[in-house]
């Protein structure tokens, strides 16, 4: 079999690095050449989608620094960094698309450009005297740079084998995670130089062009990429997608609306200093950022849906003690114990991701699918959840936020935010029990017996 070419050929009636025949399933091809041009894309979308997540966590740093001179109380501060949040979640669902539409390369030139917007206004407005309405409008500008993640993973899905994915997704996602806890060193550095926030802004606008630019040069368009509307209808009537959606809002919805809020709780119960806050703010999304393919290897061996349920016991008991430390006003034990929870939000994310290709392999296998037929429904169905997934996980971040705005406008503490927090940890344990670890139901069994089809169960995805 000849292998494809993958010069870039540009189609009629549109310009750029488009790649017409892409074929990474074939090893020849793959080892030929496939693989450094995957890698070669894979290097550059990790750069636009880390700087991005770097925006979008910004004002996470920004309101740590805006002083009593800003006029802004911590009920607003919370209130802005939820808004951002929710931004950041909803425009994931529509970047998810736009790689079929523009192209992966072409998209992410676009994606990274569009960064300019709230980079350069929130170095335009952050100055005393700026109205909160002010704050908040471009606050809601940054929101764009959470959507880079999803057009992201949907680009580099598409340019690795189905065996190289879960290698190559991770450092992705993981890469673009970091982006977190470097603006925050970032800030510290140079906010602690007293460079002002304007300074630490105005760094990242040539950072922003450097990356659109490297897209431009570097990265191309697959040709074969294409939007089925089929599959996103399907994976949204699937039950599976929303109950993992629910199991992502319990870890990636923690990571990021943890990485928002940690500095400010630091800050308002524990009178934390600008500067001390931010000392300390970097340390769990850093852990959180560089375990989570740990969390993907643990899921391949002993399974998803086991990592997850033990996680979230873990995290429900780091919880119950962050309760115990708010209440005590424990400093000490308050951040190791958050720094846990940030690290076990991580490794959730990983195990949470790998679930949900093999339910839907397994959703094949019960339908009496087998070989490629199967691996075809599964990657189809799993490729078109995993956008609306990771839309509705971010919205994890926003309801943080919002409970910590409430819970120090009720009782003056984080304290009532965590134990809503447990109770939620306890409900993720209990849906991942029984829908993908407990017995299948004797009907299921009775029916899968009858048909002569394999039996669906979840317990070893």
């Amino acid at each position: 079999m000849t292998a494809p070419s993958t010069a870039p050929a540009p189609s009629s009636g549109r310009g750029g690095r488009w790649i017409e025949q892409w074929d990474p399933e074939n090893e020849a091809f793959w080892n030929a050449t496939g693989e450094k041009v995957a890698r070669r894309n894979l290097l550059f979308s990790v750069l636009s989608e880390h700087i991005g997540f770097s925006i979008w966590t910004v004002w996470s740093v920004l309101v740590l620094f805006m002083g009593p001179e800003y006029g802004l109380t911590p009920a607003d501060k919370f209130l802005l960094t939820s808004m951002v949040t929710l931004v950041g979640a909803v425009v994931r669902v529509p970047y998810t698309f736009a790689v079929a539409i523009f192209g992966g390369r072409n998209w992410t030139i676009i994606s990274a450009s569009l960064l300019l917007v709230p980079t350069t206004a929130a170095f335009v407005v952050m100055k005393p005297g700026t109205s909160f309405g002010t704050f908040l409008l471009v606050g809601l500008l940054a929101g764009i740079g959470g959507g880079n993640f999803a057009s992201s993973m949907t680009n580099i899905n598409a340019f690795f084998p189905l065996r190289k994915k879960g290698w190559a997704l991770g450092l992705n996602a993981g890469g673009g995670n970091i982006g977190v806890p470097v603006i925050q060193l970032a800030a510290l550095a140079i906010i602690g130089a007293h460079g002002g926030p304007r300074v630490l802004l105005g760094i990242y606008i040539p950072l922003i062009l450097v990356a659109a630019v490297l897209a431009a040069l570097f990265m191309d368009n697959l040709a074969s990429v294409k939007n089925d509307t089929g599959a996103a209808k399907d994976a949204a009537k699937d039950a599976h997608t929303w109950i993992m959606s629910f199991l992502y809002i319990g870890t990636f919805g923690s990571f990021i609306g943890y990485a928002f809020a940690f500095g400010q709780v630091l800050q308002v119960q524990f009178g934390r200093t600008p500067l001390q806050a931010a000392y300390l703010t970097f340390i769990g999304p850093l852990l959180g950022s560089l375990i989570r393919p740990v969390g993907g290897r643990l899921a391949d061996r002993y399974g998803g849906a086991k990592i997850t349920l033990w996680n979230y016991v873990a995290m429900a008991a780091a919880t119950g003690v962050l309760v115990g430390a708010s209440m005590r006003k424990s400093l000490p034990l308050f951040v190791s114990v958050f720094v846990v929870l940030f690290v076990l939000s991580g490794l959730g994310n990983g195990s949470t991701y790998k679930m949900i290709p093999g339910i839907f392999q397994a959703k094949a296998l019960a339908k009496g699918l087998t070989g490629e037929e199967a691996v075809t429904y599964g990657r189809r169905l799993s490729g078109a959840s995993m956008g609306l997934i990771g839309a509705v996980g971010a919205l994890g971040g926003v309801g943080i936020n919002l409970a910590f705005r409430q819970s120090f406008l009720s009782y003056g503490s984080g304290t009532g935010a965590f134990v809503s927090f447990l109770v939620f940890y306890g409900l993720c344990f209990a849906v991942t029990w029984a829908v993908y670890l407990r017995r299948p139901v004797v009907q299921a069994e009775a029916k899968a017996a009858a048909e002569e089809k394999p039996q669906l169960s979840y317990a070893e995805v």
